[in-house]
């Protein structure tokens, strides 16, 4: 395993694989089929102040090549987290990163005072800015630098755990919202979130989602992710966790070289949930027959 072992800034992690947040809940399905050791961390699902049950009606939506889904954040509230699932997360032996979530400043910093006492038991917290601001309009945080550098400088201020921004790719310029997060004190970005999408019933004649739209992942997107994680390589200082259709070890090979330190897997788990278990026997027969660390992959992009 030595030869996928990887840093992300602070951060050592035993391989490139996270599983992403919202496709393995806690770890405690996924445990049942294979040692989740093997990961280099797993991203919990995204967690809010208070308990969400999350939207009504039909949430996921299958598509040609990926999927939509408006599940609306339902977990558990933060509280019940801590008591009851971050020591089991601990003990699964393999990284630790919280995924938090919110819809106004207060909700973060109140997100930030309740995880930063367990510290010891964080390997990183994953800041979800995707979510819609309901005191600008409903517009997404991420989607505003300004919003960006508020937000990340008071969790900054607030906390010295790793914080590991995850952008939307629903922007016209990626690189000045990634730089906003650089600026501001992140130790990584996280790209990509999921694509604003829609798909309609034609019997219907009406969205198949109950909220209309969803964020759409799958392998369908990762031509997307791979070029900004390519773009923001170019101007960043801090390392770039890699997301977006993620489903063999190729792909994780394409991200690293594109400049992520490492990569996330999600739609891919949720098709065959033993799909890491490939992927690392695959990674690492890579590095043996051709003699390299993994690690000396990332950036090594050369654009014509």
């Amino acid at each position: 395993m030595t030869r996928l072992g990887v840093k992300v800034g602070s951060v050592s992690l035993k391989s490139p694989l996270i599983l992403a947040s919202g496709t393995c809940n806690f770890g405690h399905e996924l445990s049942e089929y294979y040692d989740l050791s093997i990961l280099g961390g797993l991203s919990s699902k995204g967690l809010t102040i208070k308990p969400r049950a999350g939207n009504e009606g039909v949430r996921v939506a299958e598509t040609a090549s990926g999927m939509l889904n408006s599940v609306g954040l339902q977990n558990p509230g933060v509280d019940y987290f801590i008591e009851h699932d971050l020591d089991y997360m601990r003990s699964l032996n393999t990284g630790v990163i919280v995924n938090v979530a919110g819809h106004s400043f207060d909700d973060y910093m109140a997100m930030i005072e309740k995880l930063d006492p367990h510290k010891d038991k964080i390997d990183a917290l994953e800041i979800n800015l995707s979510c819609p601001n309901v005191k600008a309009g409903c517009m997404s945080i991420g989607t505003d630098p300004a919003q960006i550098r508020e937000i990340v400088s008071a969790m900054r201020s607030r906390t010295d755990l790793p914080l590991w921004i995850k952008l939307t790719p629903n922007v016209t310029d990626i690189k000045s919202m990634a730089l906003a997060a650089q600026n501001a004190g992140a130790d990584a970005v996280v790209l990509i979130n999921t694509l604003l999408g829609m798909v309609i019933d034609i019997k219907t004649r009406r969205p198949v989602l109950r909220n209309n739209t969803g964020g759409y992942s799958g392998p369908a997107v990762k031509p997307i992710a791979i070029r900004m994680v390519a773009e923001c390589s170019k101007v960043l200082d801090i390392p770039i966790i890699g997301c977006g259709g993620v489903m063999d070890y190729k792909d994780v090979l394409e991200f690293m070289i594109a400049g992520a330190s490492a990569v996330e897997i999600g739609t891919a788990s949720l098709i065959h949930p033993t799909c890491p278990v490939d992927i690392t026997r695959d990674l690492t027969d890579y590095c043996k027959s051709n003699n390299i660390d993994l690690s000396d992959l990332t950036g090594t992009l050369e654009l014509w």
